[in-house]
């Protein structure tokens, strides 16, 4: 069997995986990143909507090849219609950008092999190698052929599966009220507003997630729908509700469906642990994920960053163990595991709503004066009207 030997394996060539990468390899460690799919970045499993400010934060310049749309604002719709519109002014960066999200996903790759960072396409990992109980690599198939490839530690950057987590035995199954189930078009032929992206909500429409249009330019736009998989009762459910509010939307009614995508996201508030000896986990598969927009590409990055630098120290003092892994849980979560949790929480509490609650909720926002608009300070006028919307979790807001 042919055998790799380096420094850091890496499972996953997403936003996680190549991050890590990158600041691996930069540190001058011998890095083999693995991707089982045969293009990065493709097929399309994301609604391909991002923030703006956190890309600094992680030294990715914007690039107008990966930038498909620049948003002006949002608009949250509730169950009855009533809107509340963010522009710039209100929002700030957190108005954001639709990618092209393969071409965002190959230049973080590409970043990454530019570092010096080996990556292997078509090579999917089939399990962890154990010596004497010590996590020494993983075994894989390279274009159909069997490989190992041993490494100090594995990253396991592996999505929502998170295989490579499980196998090395550490628990990530999450709740069925922590899992949504989504599907997305990408349609044509549509009349949004191309200027803004928008957010429906309600029991009727999405129960327990939401509804996304995200225009895409050219009377396009990525009209997807996440449903909580605890709320479905039969499998073609998300396809349902899409479906149906397609079917009433005079603005969609018309248009073509150029692309279909699906997949799960978890909605869960982390990991209780991200690291193990030997293994550290990145972004979706650590489960680091925002549980109110299933958001995750910025996660994904920050968390990969923070690997790559904890293991440039680990591999000065030739220690990969958990607790020398450690200042990469005290990274992430101080971080986001408070806005993590506190996203959680709110939408446990939300998910317990009626439609008309939600009704009034989205009236009371549009007529508050909120200087700068987010989920902490949406919560706190929510906090005012509705106590027991926050009831558990005040002491974040």
């Amino acid at each position: 069997m042919k055998t790799y030997n380096c420094d850091i394996v890496i499972v996953g060539a997403g936003p996680g995986g190549s991050m890590a990468a990158k600041f691996c390899a930069q540190a001058g460690l011998d890095t083999i990143i693995i991707e089982k799919k045969a293009e990065i970045g493709a097929p399309l499993r994301c609604a391909e909507g991002v923030s703006k400010k956190w890309l600094e934060e992680v030294g990715i310049a914007p690039d107008p090849a990966w930038i498909c749309a620049d948003m002006a604002g949002a608009v949250i719709r509730s169950p009855s219609g009533y809107t509340f519109q963010l522009d710039e002014s209100k929002a700030g960066s957190e108005v954001g950008y639709v990618l092209e999200r393969h071409l965002f996903d190959k230049a973080l790759a590409r970043d990454a092999a530019d570092a010096g960072a080996k990556i292997m396409m078509r090579t999917s990992c089939t399990d962890v190698i154990r010596k004497d109980g010590k996590l020494v690599g993983i075994k894989a198939k390279s274009m159909g052929e069997p490989i190992e490839i041993y490494a100090d530690c594995v990253v396991a950057a592996d999505g929502y599966e998170s295989q490579v987590a499980r196998w090395a035995g550490i628990e990530t199954v999450p709740k069925m009220n922590d899992i949504d189930t989504c599907i997305q078009y990408r349609m044509s032929n549509i009349d949004i507003d191309q200027q803004y992206c928008e957010f429906v909500i309600g029991n009727d429409i999405a129960p327990g997630g939401y509804l996304w249009l995200f225009p895409k330019g050219n009377r396009s736009a990525n009209v997807g729908i996440g449903v909580m998989a605890k709320r479905c009762k039969n499998p073609g459910d998300p396809k349902y509700y899409l479906d149906k509010f397609i079917a009433g939307d005079e603005r969609l009614k018309n248009g073509q469906i150029l692309e279909v995508v699906g997949g799960m996201v978890s909605t869960c508030p982390g990991l209780d642990s991200a690291t193990d000896d030997n293994l550290i986990i990145v972004g979706d598969a650590a489960r680091i994920i925002d549980p109110i927009t299933g958001g995750g590409i910025c996660h994904a990055c920050r968390t990969g960053m923070y690997a790559g630098k904890v293991l440039a120290d680990c591999a000065n003092k030739k220690d990969f163990s958990k607790a020398a892994l450690k200042p990469y849980e005290k990274m992430w979560r101080d971080r986001m595991e408070d806005k993590i949790y506190r996203n959680w929480m709110a939408k446990e509490r939300l998910n317990e709503l009626d439609d008309d609650t939600i009704d009034d909720l989205i009236k009371i926002i549009s007529t508050s004066d909120i200087g700068e608009v987010n989920v902490y300070n949406l919560l706190k006028v929510i906090k005012e009207k509705y106590p027991k919307v926050v009831e558990g979790f005040e002491d974040l807001i």
